[in-house]
């Protein structure tokens, strides 16, 4: 199944050579940096036991609601229409007080719904079944059904969920990309990251893109280099992107 949202940095087009590179034999599937959750959406199960992570509180909010109060959030998004008014009503009530999660988490699925590139800021000009989007929740909420939702630091969550038979999935912001981003992730965190998992028990399979400064910070381990179209990519718009698929297997 897809995901339901779009994310900056998310793995559609690259979902399927990501899980071309998974060990076979692991009873623990962690995602440490879950966005949009596009590889672990792309199976009905991975594992006997998966963790979705993300250090932005909004949108791990929006996953609980899913998972937890689908027909709650789906009430409360019938009012939702195509209109830039609205939009812009969701964006400015952002940080209002007072509000439940529901209520946080239908206006946090309207901003990523209706910018453009779930950027959350600008409104995108497009038409969309949102009827049909809203019902496509109940789907998402049976796939989390047994998935453990987290909100926590990377360093935190590895450590906690690191076994032998551990596979953890982590898609960081880009190298250099890190400011367009919404969350706090710093260019000091790759090398924290790397020493991270230098020492882990378990397995782990990395996305990045392709620089020179990736390729130093995981020397020795195995490489591959993979492309992927613009996730914005039109007729007039054809171009593709380098990017690494790393791992320590």
């Amino acid at each position: 199944m897809n995901s339901f949202i779009s994310w900056i940095g998310g793995k559609k087009l690259l979902k399927k050579k990501i899980i071309e590179q998974f060990p076979d034999n692991f009873d623990r599937y962690v995602e440490v940096f879950g966005g949009a959750g596009w590889v672990l959406f792309d199976k009905e199960k991975h594992a006997s036991m998966e963790v979705y992570n993300d250090v932005n509180g909004e949108l791990v909010n929006l996953f609980r609601c899913v998972k937890y109060h689908p027909d709650a959030l789906q009430n409360e998004l019938n009012w939702i229409l195509i209109s830039r008014e609205q939009f812009f009503d969701c964006v400015s009530q952002s940080n209002t007080r007072g509000m439940t999660d529901i209520q946080k988490a239908a206006r946090f699925y309207c901003r990523i719904k209706l910018s453009f590139g779930a950027d959350l800021r600008s409104f995108g000009v497009r038409s969309r079944d949102m009827q049909k989007t809203i019902a496509y929740l109940q789907e998402v909420s049976k796939r989390l059904n047994r998935v453990v939702i987290e909100n926590v630091d990377f360093g935190q969550l590895i450590k906690t969920y690191d076994r032998e038979s551990a596979l953890f999935y982590c898609d960081p912001p880009y190298y250099d990309a890190e400011k367009y981003y919404p969350d706090r992730f710093q260019p000091e965190d790759h090398e924290r990251l790397r020493n991270i998992l230098k020492k882990i028990k378990g397995k782990f399979i990395l996305s990045y893109n392709d620089c020179e400064e990736i390729r130093n910070l995981y020397a020795g381990y195995s490489i591959i280099e993979v492309e992927r179209q613009d996730n914005l990519v039109t007729k007039t718009n054809p171009r593709r992107y380098r990017e690494l698929i790393i791992k320590n297997y």
